[in-house]
């Protein structure tokens, strides 16, 4: 395996982290053997290893890696959206994945931003619990957000129907970030006149769709004299089931653009069986997952750029039933891994090409 390609990602890191050489060096080989041996599995990763060390030496200092490293900061948010050439504003998406280690719960609370071409992570908290998240896990994830970016790189933030909650809704109505968040069917809305209903109830009722769209009102989460109206709209889908979003923006746009939220389950399958299979670590402890996290992260924001240096602003090919051939995420992770093998210099290029020429900086906003 390339030297060069190992020295020049050391080198781009470096003034990110203040990592020693080793470490550094280690790095670079979990990042690279990441994309070759698509696993996160440690023992698998050992035989990507170069030099002249056994294959269980290398285990035991990757092993190390995870023990006395944390790859923690917001830094990697700001180096992705660079690397990749990110123009805001951007729609965001919110979500949790989960899996089991033996007995143990991996539970993921992830922010990722989703284009056209790409979905990718931005940051996250490693929940040391199984289940949903509460407000008290979301809104610290957002506030390092809104730090980094502010809420005018905000076009829309999209999440499922866990995502529902009074001060979590507070937050970014006075934050002024649009939200398009799914409702379950049983919730209650007050409408202005002093009506309350079930939204399940209402759109059995002749005119009940245009009518939950057509005026502002308050969910059962939100007290009477401190919430806000909100706007619903509704649809029923091909396989029976309601799509109710709630939302503070035009809510025919908002039921329209929450279609992008699939993009996170997207990233979910490209982290685990259609690319990096994250669910084969054996690693639970959250310091060390996140840090893994980065490591994903940094591989797949190197297929990304691969992707768009081939492909360019061409279109991606469709078969008859209109699905792509590939993903985005795929032309580039498949080429980049037959670079790393018989072209290393050309990976090494896309790299140092795309990476940011200085360390990026977070300003500090006030945030509400």
């Amino acid at each position: 395996m390339s030297h060069q390609l190992h020295a020049t990602l050391q080198a781009t890191l470096s003034p990110h982290l203040g990592l020693g050489k080793s470490r550094l060096e280690t790095l670079s080989w979990l990042i690279v053997g990441l994309v070759n041996a698509r696993t996160v599995n440690l023992s698998h990763l050992a035989s990507q290893c170069s030099g002249a060390a056994q294959v269980a030496s290398s285990y035991r200092r990757l092993q190390r890696f995870f023990q006395y490293v944390t790859l923690e900061g917001d830094w990697l948010a700001l180096v992705v959206v660079k690397l990749l050439r990110l123009k805001g504003p951007w729609v965001l998406c919110l979500d949790r994945t989960n899996w089991k280690v033996g007995r143990r719960d991996v539970n993921i609370l992830l922010l990722a931003i989703a284009t056209r071409r790409l979905r990718i992570p931005l940051m996250w908290t490693v929940l040391d619990k199984p289940g949903s998240s509460n407000q008290a896990e979301r809104l610290p994830l957002m506030r390092r957000y809104l730090a980094l970016f502010g809420s005018g790189s905000v076009a829309w933030l999209l999440a499922d129907r866990e995502f529902v909650g009074a001060d979590w809704l507070r937050f970014l109505w006075h934050n002024k970030i649009l939200f398009a968040i799914r409702l379950k069917e049983n919730y209650i809305v007050h409408f202005e006149d002093g009506r309350s209903e079930q939204i399940k109830t209402l759109l059995r009722k002749p005119h009940g769709f245009k009518r939950l769209q057509s005026q502002p009102l308050r969910l059962e989460a939100m007290k009477q004299s401190d919430g806000f109206p909100l706007k619903v709209a509704a649809k029923r889908l091909h396989d029976g089931q309601l799509l109710i979003v709630a939302s503070n923006g035009p809510a025919k746009k908002a039921l329209q653009v929450y279609k992008k939220r699939w993009q996170i389950e997207c990233l979910f399958g490209d982290s685990k069986t259609r690319g990096f299979n994250m669910e084969d670590t054996r690693i639970t402890l959250p310091k060390k997952l996140s840090s893994l996290l980065v490591v994903i992260t940094l591989a797949m924001a190197w297929a990304y750029a691969c992707a768009t240096a081939i492909k360019g602003s061409a279109a991606i090919k469709t078969r008859a039933h209109g699905y792509r051939y590939k993903s985005f995420f795929r032309i580039g992770f498949d080429q980049l891994r037959k670079w790393i093998i018989h072209q290393p210099n050309c990976a090494e290029q896309i790299w140092s090409r795309n990476w940011p020429k200085t360390v990026p900086k977070a300003k500090p906003l006030r945030v509400v």
